[in-house]
């Protein structure tokens, strides 16, 4: 009887510890928006998103998209970067991005269009940025900043663009 007492005991003590504990974020959490951005015309997930783009002609189509139940619309892009990390995006700086005026959204979705030309034009073909080839991504992944009517901010999941 003595036994079975003590293991009712321990059971319950290990529930109550266990419903006391919670969920801490920290530098190593994977922290999401409240309102997921979804790229809608993305044709694999390598693991992010990637659009792809022919070889010749090369033009590079990113839709942007959020739920339509979620109650806000993308009122523009306000920075897109071109980067191997997330840090151009992330600054406060007013130099450095791939365009210099915000692509206004429409409703629940924005559009952000380049091209292969445009995009060697502004990140010219080096060592760590290699002409395009077929079968190949760009060495840069676009990332954006997304403004919403309310004025919050969003910031992508990196696109990655398979050039066929």
């Amino acid at each position: 009887m003595n036994l079975i007492i003590k293991k009712i005991s321990f059971f319950l003590l290990g529930v109550i510890i266990l419903s006391a504990c919670t969920k801490k974020v920290g530098p190593l959490t994977d922290l999401r928006p409240k309102i997921p951005v979804t790229v809608t015309n993305a044709v694999d997930f390598r693991p992010d998103p990637t659009v792809s783009t022919p070889l010749t002609g090369g033009a590079i189509q990113i839709i942007l998209s959020i739920p339509a139940g979620s109650g806000r619309t993308i009122k523009e892009i306000t920075k897109v970067a071109a980067s191997q990390t997330y840090a151009q995006i992330q600054s406060t700086g007013a130099t450095g991005f791939y365009t210099s005026a915000p692509v206004a959204g429409s409703g629940t979705t924005a559009t952000f269009n380049t091209s292969l030309t445009e995009y060697f034009a502004k990140i010219p073909i080096s060592a760590s940025n290699p002409a395009a080839a077929s079968n190949k991504e760009l060495a840069n992944r676009f990332y954006f900043l997304v403004t919403l009517d309310d004025n919050s901010v969003i910031v992508t999941e990196p696109v990655r663009v398979l050039v066929l």
